[in-house]
């Protein structure tokens, strides 16, 4: 499935580009918002971001003057802004989740929709793999990773299940095996599931392997201290939990004035034309003056 940004449009309009202006898109991916905001600048500058080592090569076919790509996590913004020689930027994007290539490349294990290694991280040369944590977080943490970051009602009864089949020594190895094996614990027969009963699991798993929430609250108090005055910080989310992060973060902060009283949301022919679009929601906020 090829990938296409999502809320495109209305980022942009949010982000009030200004042609001389300093930007950073948080969240580099396959390029479609860098390249959007590249074409409103002139003797402007883009700083992009990604964790992915995937993103490098994407990145290196942008040849424009003003592009400059750094390989990090946004939650490194003010190191790779001082790296860059940028105190203060004009607007920040965040476009948040799992793009559809790295749920479209099996290998990476963050669908089940095809046999893989259970990994999920973002960096898959950095840190913890999702099977690293299924085979030594305690009962209790695996509980707490399911209810806390996928919402799941049936945590305890998962993660009981699992420490069972760890301690007999038959602890699911591949993305397809564990949904299997989830689906085996939680689905009721006779009952039509509106999504995949691991669906909300995978979710988790994906969160704490990448420590998403925690490195989104850091990225956005980062953007906001880089702002200039009149800066815009626009940030489109994928889940409640994400979303509910960038709400608080925005009303908490008194430097901020909030451009969306409510989410903005795709329209029908976006998410027609694009079914990831379908949960995303877009909030935008102006750096007010001091």
């Amino acid at each position: 499935m090829m990938h296409v940004s999502v809320l495109l449009d209305s980022a942009i309009d949010y982000l009030a580009i200004r042609p001389d202006g300093t930007y950073v898109d948080a969240t580099f991916g396959a390029g479609g918002h860098s390249m959007a905001i590249l074409s409103h600048l002139h003797t402007g500058r883009l700083i992009a971001l990604d964790a992915d080592p995937d993103a490098i090569a994407r990145a290196q076919a942008i040849t424009h003057p003003s592009f400059t790509f750094v390989h990090a996590n946004f939650s490194e913004l003010r190191r790779v802004l001082i790296d860059c020689g940028v105190e203060q930027v004009d607007g920040v994007l965040f476009d948040l989740g799992v793009s559809s290539m790295q749920l479209d490349n099996a290998e990476r294990g963050f669908s089940f929709r095809d046999s893989a290694p259970l990994d999920m991280r973002m960096n898959p040369y950095h840190g913890r793999s999702a099977y690293d944590i299924l085979a030594t977080a305690s009962e209790r943490e695996l509980a707490d990773i399911f209810f806390n970051y996928g919402e799941e009602r049936a945590a305890r009864r998962i993660a009981h299940a699992i420490v069972e089949r760890r301690t007999a020594g038959k602890l699911p190895k591949t993305t397809f095996e564990f949904a299997q094996f989830v689906s085996g614990v939680v689905h009721r027969p006779g009952k039509r599931e509106r999504i995949h009963p691991a669906t909300r699991v995978f979710q988790a798993l994906r969160i704490a392997v990448n420590n998403e929430l925690d490195v989104l609250r850091d990225g956005l108090v980062a953007a906001v201290d880089t702002l200039r005055t009149g800066g815009r910080i626009v940030a489109i989310s994928f889940h409640s939990l994400e979303d509910r992060i960038v709400k608080h973060a925005f009303k908490g902060d008194a430097r901020l004035e909030i451009l969306t009283k409510k989410p903005l949301a795709p329209d029908a022919r976006e998410m027609a034309e694009n079914p990831r679009a379908r949960s995303a929601k877009l909030r935008a906020a102006q750096r007010k003056a001091s």
